[in-house]
């Protein structure tokens, strides 16, 4: 899906854009992956685990382009990447339409700022302006920076995964499930 580009204000004055990823910013995005990965374990993967060639991310960014109900928004602050935030479905059911599934990664030095609170409010007003009635994510237990600014955006806890990730040390971590309900209330 693609998005009008967006103009933000971040609480230290700096301008950011919010836009659609496009097939032009795969290795950006390539190395925003490997490198998100390795400054906080709160993310699924390992940086030695991102493998994707340019090409394949840019036949995903084309997907994603092309797609009515699934965006990839990216943050740009003085015209470089500073994160993203993605919306997908949860399944290509009927019985699943109603349900999205969303996620968000910033490089470090911009969290704090305000980008990560603009950025889920931009995607969840287009997740209900897409129908979807409830917006669903999965967070760290320990991140409670994340939590926090889940639970201001009106997401609560409904359940916790224990184990959910294993890091190579042998240490697990715990993950909150979290649901929004994004539909007006009656």
């Amino acid at each position: 899906m693609l998005l009008k580009e967006k103009e933000i204000i971040l609480s230290d004055g700096r301008h950011c854009i919010l836009r659609s990823a496009r097939t032009e910013d795969a290795e950006d995005l390539i190395q925003y992956l490997k490198i998100t990965s390795a400054e906080t374990p709160y993310l699924m993967r390992e940086p030695e685990e991102i493998a994707l060639t340019s090409a394949q991310e840019k036949d995903f960014l084309q997907t994603m382009e092309e797609a009515k109900r699934e965006l990839l928004l990216i943050a740009h602050v003085d015209g470089k990447h500073a994160g993203n935030c993605s919306l997908s479905s949860c399944g290509s059911y009927k019985r699943y339409a109603h349900r999205c599934n969303i996620a968000i990664a910033l490089y470090q030095e911009y969290c704090g700022m305000g980008l990560g609170k603009a950025m889920l409010n931009t995607v969840l007003e287009t997740a209900a302006g897409c129908g979807y009635e409830q917006a669903e994510l999965e967070v760290v237990t320990a991140n409670t920076a994340a939590v926090r600014l889940y639970k201001s955006l009106g997401f609560e806890i409904y359940g916790e995964q224990p184990h959910s990730m294993k890091y190579k040390d042998g240490s697990y971590a715990n993950e909150y499930l979290m649901v929004k309900n994004l539909t007006p209330v009656k």
